[in-house]
């Protein structure tokens, strides 16, 4: 008898496959998702300094205001997440998120076109309170986007994947590359919008970019739900179904029919409380739920396998050493332009990228617990360059300069001129953007350490995200389906808590001279999320860790692909 072999698929239906799966909507919907968050996390930076009169202040309250609610909210967002069918979460945070925008986009619109009538109007107070509802619908609008991350990318993309462990490093780096594109060429699209037409219409387009772009992930969302069968079945409710489908085979044995027995059940259990009915919750109760809440997920945090490799990924968050506003106007103070700087963002970008590419090589050939180990140790090395800066020619570091100097005489109300010519606060604030005169100008020589800062911060972001890929697979892997919602919301929270941390340390040492302090602290901060990752790696295969390849990664590789925990 000949049996016919499966016909094989031409490359149009495969690609005609791809295009149609549910991995390829699940990243067109996360592109379009994190294109309309990097814009409107841009924008409105920008609109709140324009609003103030060039000052950070309305900026620093939104950081501010922004942080303490996901510290304080994460783990809330996390088991809100967990209780709730997945697609109903879905769609709840993307239209919270995506309407949210929206409002805020039509409010400045109208701040920005009436704002010499709002200044006059009741002495300010108007205009002060829409400054109010633009950053606590902004606030509303990122506690959405929170969950959103929560639940597609730590869950969805979980599901998706299926038991193959290969399969979803691969999605987390492709998934964490459209994180890098869409950071660096989003800001420049509404850049371009805001400096070739105005601040109006910038809000205009990011208002009607989230509309329409709301439709689509709704779209694209419902696709991946209907293609992927387990994303409509959670922990709990598989171990309910689990549990009726053994009851009737109990009732049988026992010689009764499952409408028999259960209906005695359900009497006995609810005869003893007939008498005592389940009361409603009283208001103490209902306030001091999300306490609980918050407290049972910083427990249940705590008591996770992989908790000390999310404490790592946490203490790398308390750095001044990335392309973020703190590194950016210290560039300022040291001579560099807009021009150059954006070069160098664009090669951290493509340093990002290559760390995602590394990262699914080096798991294939080492295992993922030792690639955190190889990326940790990498990052660190990188970053003795920037060490390497603090001392090296043209380096503003002085230790004899007070690093409290600038805050001291600020608190105590003195008018002293500082040391320094240039204050980051000052560069942050668009003070120092003026190039200085030609015969000022720095020698060659002093942006060698500006030169090294930069080199080291570009080459570590390979170590960085390559490590960061690691931890998300860990806790993706190693978190039971039930907890994966809180345990990542509170992951969150230590993110942001330690990224506050670094905020108010450079606002108690915003002089140049004690930049170089920032850098050392930073890397010291490093080091020890990296020592935290050592340990639990060596918890978890013990010498095996020094091996380039073990034998069970061996044999990961050539048995059928399944979810390992530990390797």
């Amino acid at each position: 008898m000949e049996t016919t072999a499966p016909k094989k698929k031409t490359c149009t239906e495969s690609i005609r496959d791809f295009f149609t799966s549910a991995k390829f909507l699940i990243y067109m919907s996360h592109a379009l998702s994190t294109w309309g968050d990097r814009m409107w996390n841009f924008a409105v930076a920008v609109f709140l300094v324009e609003l103030y009169g060039n000052s950070l202040l309305l900026t620093a309250v939104y950081g501010l205001v922004v942080a303490g609610s996901v510290l304080l909210l994460g783990a809330n967002i996390g088991n809100w997440v967990d209780r709730n069918p997945r697609l109903k979460v879905a769609q709840t945070s993307l239209l919270v998120q995506n309407s949210c925008v929206i409002v805020c986009g039509v409010l400045l619109m109208l701040v920005f076109h009436f704002k010499g009538q709002l200044v006059e109007l009741y002495d300010g107070w108007i205009l002060t309170t829409c400054y109010i509802l633009v950053i606590s619908i902004a606030n509303i609008a990122n506690l959405a986007s929170t969950a959103t991350s929560i639940t597609i990318q730590r869950d969805w993309v979980v599901v998706v994947a299926g038991p193959d462990s290969s399969t979803l490093a691969d999605m987390n780096a492709t998934v964490r590359i459209i994180d890098q594109l869409t950071n660096i060429l989003a800001p420049m699209l509404v850049g371009q919008i805001m400096a070739f037409g105005s601040h109006f219409i910038g809000c205009g387009f990011i208002s009607g970019w989230n509309l329409c772009s709301m439709c689509v992930e709704y779209a694209l969302l419902w696709k991946v739900y209907q293609k992927t069968p387990a994303l409509a079945v959670k922990a709990g409710q598989k171990e309910q179904q689990e549990l009726k489908q053994l009851s009737p085979q109990r009732d049988c044995e026992n010689g009764q029919s499952p409408e028999e027995s259960s209906q005695p059940l359900m009497n006995e259990a609810s005869a003893p409380n007939a008498s005592a009915s389940p009361k409603a919750p009283g208001c103490c109760e209902q306030v001091s739920r999300p306490l609980q809440t918050f407290k049972a997920g910083w427990v249940a945090y705590y008591n996770q396998n992989i908790f000390l490799a999310g404490m790592s990924l946490a203490f790398l968050y308390m750095t001044v050493l990335g392309f973020d506003c703190i590194t950016t106007g210290y560039a300022y103070t040291q001579g560099l332009n807009g021009s150059i700087l954006s070069l160098l963002m664009g090669a951290s970008a493509i340093a990002g990228i290559c760390g995602t590419v590394a990262f699914t090589w080096v798991r294939k050939k080492c295992g993922l617990i030792r690639t955190g180990f190889i990326s940790g140790t990498a990052q660190l090395c990188c970053l003795m360059l920037c060490v390497a800066s603090v001392f090296a020619p043209g380096s503003p570091f002085d230790l004899s300069v007070s690093p409290f100097q600038d805050l001291y005489t600020h608190l105590m109300g003195e008018q002293v001129l500082p040391e320094a010519e240039h204050s980051l606060l000052d560069a942050l604030a668009g003070n120092a953007t003026t190039a200085p005169p030609a015969l000022e100008m720095p020698p060659l020589q002093s942006y060698m350490s500006v030169s090294l800062l930069f080199a080291g911060v570009i080459a570590a972001r390979v170590g960085l995200w390559s490590f960061d890929l690691t931890v998300t697979q860990l806790i993706q892997e190693n978190v039971i389906e039930s907890e994966r919602g809180v345990i990542n919301g509170v992951q969150n929270s230590m993110n942001y808590l330690l990224d506050l941390l670094h905020f108010i340390m450079v606002i108690l040492a915003p002089n140049p001279e004690a930049f170089g302090l920032l850098v050392i602290i930073s890397v010291s901060f490093v080091a020890m999320g990296h020592v935290m990752y050592f340990r639990f790696a060596f918890k978890s295969l013990g010498s095996r860790l020094f091996l380039c390849c073990s034998p069970e990664q061996k044999v990961e590789t050539d048995d059928s692909p399944s979810l390992p925990t530990t390797v």
